[in-house]
């Protein structure tokens, strides 16, 4: 059974070795930008909530444009999805490349 201070000159010994912290580097610095990539989704969802309270309103002030506002709402949603939907392939294409 490997005690604490093995444990520890193996672990280091791996790390310093250039060509292993080169690729524990290189899946540590994916994986983080997968989680960063992530994010967008939180912004896609801002997005679509303000576009959809904003027709409301504009749907309240002007009842007769239903029809185009509706369209322009789905329209600026559709674009704000977007933004999430890339976001997700690129934390896919991140986590899976390594």
């Amino acid at each position: 059974m490997l005690n604490l201070t093995q444990f520890l000159s193996t672990v280091l010994a791996t790390i310093t070795d250039p060509e292993v912290a080169s690729v524990y580097m290189m899946r540590g610095l994916a994986g983080l930008g997968a989680g960063l990539a992530v994010f967008t989704g939180f912004g896609s969802g801002v997005g679509e909530g303000y576009a959809a309270g904003k027709a409301l309103e504009a749907l309240g002030r002007n009842p007769e444009a239903e029809g185009s506002i509706r369209n322009l709402m789905i329209l600026g949603i559709a674009l704000a999805e977007t933004t999430g939907i890339y976001g997700l392939i690129v934390a896919i294409l991140l986590i899976f490349a390594m």
